[in-house]
């Protein structure tokens, strides 16, 4: 990875020359009071009777081909923050100043953090000449009111300019109420500040290496994402052969309305998804550099666009099995794949959903249940490693994108190769233990259960019923009257699916931990058919019989759970 990585403090990022600009079409300014307080707290805490020695400020990923022109990555919130202050500070030395004395020294001091942190203006044409310029939606209020120390307007603005006055403003007042008319403590106060607030600045050389760093970093603050990168990247290519204003905003508004759907930290998640709904499968780490040299003009970025409009509406409804889309058996299915946290088959379903949804919904609906069926062999219960499942997955959605997969049959043979064979699932099955102590497992527990119960008494119980809770035969603590359990075989058996049943909550809450022949017991009086059979067949509960119980539910199992090929 070609990126170069230093510690620099707010001087030296301003000093020598350098300037930075922001990308066109990065996010606009959004740090509100909250985000401004914190910082200021921060500095604050940069003076006092037990100063901090520095003020740490986090990563800054910049972009340069020639070490003097950066743009920011990553980090314009900060910095453009940092500038709105150094601008407060400007603006107070200068109400300071005599207005009949231009000697004054507050005058000098001004011009002097302007010089050093802003920029200058020309003297000929007051237009100034920045160190830092703002994407397209902020840079004319910047450059025109702020820089210069206008009167700011506060009609006509745009949700990210009000946020800008108002930074500026906010700042202000904190530098008035901190040194009032002492011009020579704000001139301190910033002079100390700029060389106590450093980062860590990484400096890449193309867009390729900066989405490789976003990988691995989390920096402070309304941070950019990966989402952003994309877009700055796609909105460029489409801006390099002449685009009218009124297309871009139409453009934004359709980019912002994907990304209020999803959530601007899960759309590269859909974006993977989306590619690889009918693509060759691309890992997270290659997925920008894949979109990168596929899409290299501006009729491709169009394209990509819309059918991501287009597909991030079933990719949310995918995730979400309570969208009224869905028929009572599909709901069940996503909810399934939900509890069971498997994301692998999202491209597939994706892939499907678009081809059969509308015309042929039940190839859908049978494929979804299949792959559910799927999810909890493979991965619930198996546990096998999610590669090949993945590659399987692809290989099926690429070939339905395609249409050389037409038909339900051949769709439910091609999971075959990750379809866990029933021997191989009943060997899982019945040495498989789940800890209830993680929310998950105890979802898919009760689901378990829920399901053995539906087979053995053929009766449906309400898998929402608050009235049946998991009940562990063997106690998750251990107490007197289990000296059938050492403390290794505790640990060993304690939440193996054989030592799980479900009961009524009420006799659930007066059995407490007590000993298996006071349980056995009450699991005599249970409606629940299976816990009826635990206590009929199991005159004491050891090693050997739960054993022996999970076997018997590991056969029931392989009914519930099958595909017919």
């Amino acid at each position: 990875m070609n990126f170069n990585t230093t510690n620099s403090t707010f001087r030296q990022l301003m000093g020598n020359g350098l300037s930075y600009r922001v990308p066109p079409f990065q996010r606009d300014y959004s740090w509100t009071p909250d985000e401004w307080d914190d910082l200021w707290q921060d500095i604050v805490g940069l003076f006092g009777e037990e100063p901090e020695p520095a003020h740490y400020m986090g990563y800054l990923v910049l972009q340069s081909g020639d070490s003097k022109a950066f743009d920011i990555i990553d980090g314009q919130q900060r910095m453009t923050t940092l500038s709105l202050l150094m601008l407060a500070a400007v603006s107070h030395l200068s109400d300071l100043a005599s207005p009949d004395d231009p000697a004054d020294p507050q005058y000098r001091r001004a011009e002097q953090l302007r010089g050093a942190y802003i920029g200058y203006l020309d003297p000929v044409t007051l237009v100034p000449r920045s160190k830092l310029a703002l994407n397209r939606h902020n840079d004319g209020f910047y450059q025109n009111y702020l820089v210069p120390l206008e009167r700011l307007p506060q009609r006509g603005l745009n949700a990210s300019e009000h946020l800008l006055r108002r930074a500026f403003t906010w700042f202000k007042d904190r530098i008035k109420e901190r040194s009032g008319g002492d011009g020579e403590a704000v001139a301190r106060f910033i002079d100390t500040t700029v060389d106590k607030l450093f980062f860590t600045v990484i400096t890449v050389t193309d867009e390729l290496n900066a989405f490789k760093v976003f990988e691995t970093l989390n920096a402070r603050g309304v941070r950019l994402s990966a989402t952003d990168l994309l877009k700055n990247y796609l909105f460029s290519v489409i801006s390099r052969g002449g685009v009218h204003d009124s297309e871009l905003k139409a453009l934004e508004e359709r980019w912002e309305e994907i990304t209020g759907l999803l959530g601007s930290e899960s759309f590269p998640d859909f974006l993977r998804v989306f590619w690889n709904s009918r693509n060759r499968l691309v890992r997270k780490a290659d997925l920008f550099k894949t979109i990168r040299n596929a899409i290299r003009d501006k009729a491709a970025a169009f394209a990509l666009i819309r059918e991501l409009d287009r597909h991030a509406r079933i990719y949310a409804a995918l995730r979400n099995p309570a969208d009224n889309q869905w028929t009572a058996d599909e709901r069940a299915s996503l909810s399934q794949l939900q509890m069971f946290n498997v994301r692998q088959p999202l491209a597939v379903l994706l892939a499907v959903f678009d081809r059969f949804g509308e015309e042929q919904r039940e190839v859908f609906t049978r494929f979804l249940r299949a792959v559910a069926i799927v999810s909890f062999r493979y991965n619930v219960i198996c546990s096998r490693q999610s590669n090949e499942q993945e590659e399987v997955y692809n290989a099926i959605a690429r070939k339905v994108s395609t249409g050389d997969v037409d038909a339900i049959g051949a769709l439910i043979g091609a999971l075959r190769p990750i379809y866990p064979e029933d021997r191989a699932f009943k060997a899982a099955f019945a040495e498989k233990e789940l800890r209830t102590t993680n929310t998950r497992n105890k979802k898919i527990v009760r689901y378990i259960l829920l399901q053995l119960e539906d087979r053995h008494s053929a009766r449906s119980l309400d898998p929402e019923s608050s009235r049946y809770t998991i009940e562990h035969v063997l106690p998750e603590s251990r107490q007197q009257g289990w000296a059938g359990f050492d403390e290794q075989q505790h640990e060993g058996f304690v939440y193996r699916l054989g030592n799980f049943t479900l009961l009524e909550s009420g006799l659930n809450r007066d059995l407490g931990n007590g000993e298996y022949p006071d349980k056995r017991a009450v699991y005599e009086r249970s409606e629940i058919a299976v816990t009826r059979r635990v206590a009929g067949e199991y005159d004491e509960w050891t090693p050997e019989k739960i054993r022996s119980h999970q076997s018997w539910m590991a056969a029931q199992a392989t009914a519930i759970w099958p595909i017919s090929f």
